[in-house]
């Protein structure tokens, strides 16, 4: 299977995640990786960073759409921060149209789209080339088209940032492309602990840069206090696996059910979310998870990435 991968990684750890599952899973090929919200590179600084700790520097990359098309604001990762990445991972900016080149090269391949960021750098390919994403399977993370499950925290809309931050882009996507819908309160099945992180730290470079990261991110955001008020968490919650889930939805893992609904975009104040509709698009939407086997297949592959025994440290 072909995948491209966009991705705002280099803040919330799931998108680095993300892409260790995609380079770990049998018989994907990794055909490119685009950043989005990448003002000035340091996003694809990252992402080269990881694939080097993969040993995977075949695969192409390119920094794309640097600011929201809807409020042009732009959107840091973490700088200058060493407990996240070493100041060997510099920025990796690219001349103006790489990104959209790349994009619409695995577009042509018939490649699936993974966006676990904001729509952005697909929306702009499908503004400068109209009908490029006609036909093109996306599966995004994101859309809220209904609440949580019951002990789980109830978030709504507002909470679905990858769709929040350019809901100009997100309605674009989801007028034109094959969509699915890895949903915000879907992917909250699917849990990083504690506990994972010694088997995670010994996946090889890789995996210990990721452990390290979702070590200091998850007390930094509140996620063990999360999972203490919530009876549907564990009490040891690091973060949550939103971008990996919407990954391995792609790839076909078996453990998440994608049913067909009719839906429409529907922007409610500032927030987009997504009703159904009898006359809407047909889209694909993410509904039961299930959770511990997601854990044991996210960490099968990390390890996978990691039997590589590349030489590289994440120091």
């Amino acid at each position: 299977m072909r995948i491209h991968l966009d991705t705002d990684l280099g803040g919330d750890p799931d998108d680095a995640c993300a892409l260790a599952l995609l380079l770990g899973w049998p018989e994907v090929e990794l055909v490119g990786i685009t950043t989005a919200i990448d003002h000035g590179g340091r996003r694809a600084g990252y992402t080269r960073h990881l694939l080097d700790l993969a040993g995977r520097t075949d695969v192409p990359l390119a920094a794309g759409a640097a600011a929201s098309l809807t409020t042009r604001r732009l959107a840091d990762p973490v700088v200058g921060d060493p407990r996240y990445w070493p100041a060997g991972a510099v920025p990796l900016p690219g001349p103006p149209g790489a990104a959209l080149d790349l994009l619409a090269a695995g577009v042509e391949a018939g490649a699936t789209i993974v966006a676990i960021g904001p729509c952005t750098n697909l929306a702009l390919l499908e503004i400068a080339r109209p009908g490029s994403l006609a036909g093109a399977r996306v599966v995004l993370m994101g859309g809220w088209v209904r609440p949580p499950a019951d002990g789980l925290p109830a978030w709504g809309p507002e909470m679905d940032w990858n769709i929040q931050w350019d809901t100009v882009a997100a309605r674009i996507v989801a007028e034109t492309a094959n969509l699915t819908l890895a949903t915000l309160p879907a992917t909250l099945a699917g849990q990083l602990r504690s506990a994972d992180l010694p088997r995670l730290a010994a996946c090889g470079p890789l995996g210990e840069l990721l452990a390290r990261q979702c070590e200091v991110y998850g007390p930094e955001a509140g996620m063990p206090d999360l999972g203490r008020a919530h009876p549907g968490l564990p009490d040891d919650l690091l973060n949550f696996h939103y971008d990996p889930l919407a990954a391995a939805a792609a790839v076909g893992w078996p453990g998440a059910a994608i049913r067909e609904e009719r839906l429409r975009p529907v922007q409610e104040g500032e927030f987009l979310r997504f009703v159904p509709d009898p006359d809407g698009r047909s889209i694909g939407v993410m509904g039961e998870v299930d959770g511990p086997g997601f854990t044991e297949a996210w960490l099968a592959a990390v390890e996978r990435v990691g039997r590589v025994g590349h030489p590289l440290s994440n120091g």
